[in-house]
């Protein structure tokens, strides 16, 4: 049975939630917070590390967002919270502007007393369903470290691990009882397209060891009575022009080593963003056979739970962080 508050209320009442963060926290001073084990020492803001990020939170944007899955958007949107800089280089990232753009991003960094009064504006003011952390892989002892701060002052939502899967299984360990819901991409089955598109060297043993890991902790998704999420696993894959994201080994090992039952999204909002233009095999959206192809194998595997993307989406989904006050169009 899913309990009716999450789980970081009780590991801060036992001390736990506080051990946690310490424990991040000292793994900064050489950093081995994500699978790059970059060892720069973040707590004195050393540079060199592959995130260009130091000890404090980057937050570029944060918003209730409608256009997440409908379990996490739900009628009051998803409390989102954007991270700046990131630990992959994807050629085609959507989130360009915050993610690849570290010296700027420079100049949101905040704190974590900060970071808290986001947290309880997005449930407090905005009402939102959950509080939504995009791509938190580099930021973990951070995030730990304000909700300590914020159960006192009411915090009391799900939190959402929305990530591109390359995660460490040492951290994520850290994250069992605080995350209610992970969101993971399953980006690539194929390592040599991870390494050259994303800089990503060891993705998919990566990412594949880091959803085992996720469904362990919260396994399939639940719902509240509202149809709203509470709890477990939800795995985005981004469908790519010419195969390159490798559907069919990703899908199937995600029937077969996960579960069919897992919950899955497939997003059909490619669009040749950032750097993708200079990639013959990138230059283009997906067409609607490519589309097809991954719908029907959903069917074969028996894959049923989840959500596909209308053709077209593209153009909905992708963010201006320049756009003022919403990175993504509302109407």
């Amino acid at each position: 049975m899913i309990s009716t508050q999450p789980g970081y209320i009780s590991l801060y009442r036992s001390g736990e939630l506080e051990r946690r963060a310490s424990l991040l926290e000292a793994r900064l001073a050489s950093c081995d917070i994500c699978p790059r084990v970059c060892r720069v020492n973040r707590q004195e803001n050393e540079p060199g590390g592959f995130c260009h990020s130091g000890r404090l939170p980057i937050v570029s944007s944060v918003c209730a967002h409608h256009g997440e899955e409908p379990v996490l958007s739900g009628s009051r949107g998803s409390g989102t919270i954007f991270f700046g800089n990131c630990n992959m280089r994807c050629l085609y990232c959507q989130n360009y502007q915050i993610s690849q753009n570290w010296k700027e991003q420079k100049s949101k960094e905040t704190d974590c007393h900060s970071l808290v009064r986001y947290m309880l504006y997005l449930q407090e003011e905005l009402g939102c369903h959950n509080i939504n952390f995009v791509s938190p892989s580099h930021f973990v002892p951070q995030i730990v470290r304000a909700v300590v701060e914020a159960v006192p002052m009411g915090l009391r939502l799900p939190l959402v691990y929305n990530t591109n899967g390359y995660d460490s299984i040492a951290t994520l360990r850290e994250l069992e009882g605080v995350i209610s819901i992970y969101l993971p991409d399953l980006r690539y089955a194929f390592d040599k397209w991870a390494k050259k598109l994303s800089q990503a060297e060891g993705y998919v043993p990566v990412a594949r060891q880091a959803i085992k890991e996720m469904y362990r902790q919260v396994g399939n998704l639940a719902l509240d009575d509202s149809g709203v999420a509470r709890q477990g696993l939800i795995v985005r894959h981004l469908v790519l022009p010419n195969g390159i994201a490798g559907s069919e080994e990703s899908l199937t090992w995600l029937a077969k080593e996960i579960s069919p039952a897992v919950t899955v999204s497939i997003m059909s909002q490619y669009s040749p963003a950032f750097r993708a233009g200079r990639v013959p095999l990138l230059s283009r959206s997906i067409t609607r056979a490519e589309y097809k192809s991954v719908v029907n194998l959903l069917s074969d595997l028996g894959m049923e739970n989840g959500w596909l993307q209308d053709l077209g989406a593209q153009e909905y989904y992708l963010p201006d962080f320049e756009r003022e006050g919403h990175p993504f169009s509302t109407r």
